[in-house]
């Protein structure tokens, strides 16, 4: 009996941690305090910032921020390059609520980038000035994200390209 009880508590504990979404985004970090504080940092290191905007309840969004992590060389071209922050956007605000009025302010700090759909892509210069917008689904192949293009899309953005173009 001890056995069968056992089993049944691993069997519950594992289809819990199975069933449990995958969460980039922190929810309770308010987007605009997050994009300033992202953009002192960048300023500090000598990188830039990409906003990926999106949220939790988007799958392509988990999707991209995922790709990026999973693969070692994207992940450590983007650690060297870029603060790369995940901006929670609510389209459930309702007016009047804190988190909408945090949520509209970063949406103009970059750009009103919605437009692009999610997840949105928004690189901003170490000074916080958006430089590039990128809809993400043109770096897309499939079901999944086209590697070539998401690592040319950093390297076309990197602080040493731009900065490059500059001269």
């Amino acid at each position: 009996m001890k056995k069968i009880f056992f089993c049944l508590v691993v069997m519950v504990m594992a289809f819990g941690a199975f069933g449990q979404k995958a969460k980039v985004y922190d929810e309770s970090i308010n987007p605009d305090v997050q994009i300033m504080e992202a953009v002192a940092k960048a300023q500090n290191e000598g990188k830039f910032v990409i906003a990926q905007l999106g949220g939790n309840w988007c799958k392509w969004c988990i999707r991209f921020a995922r790709f990026v992590e999973g693969d070692s060389e994207l992940k450590k071209y983007v650690d060297d390059n870029f603060e790369f922050i995940h901006v929670n956007y609510n389209p459930r605000n309702e007016e009047g609520n804190a988190d909408k009025v945090s949520t509209e302010k970063a949406l103009r700090r970059l750009g009103n980038p919605v437009r692009f759909g999610y997840p949105v892509l928004v690189v901003l210069d170490s000074g916080g000035n958006v430089i590039h917008t990128q809809d993400s689904g043109l770096l897309e192949s499939g079901e999944g994200y086209d590697r070539e293009k998401v690592k040319r899309f950093f390297e076309l953005w990197s602080p040493a390209s731009v900065e490059g173009a500059r001269k």
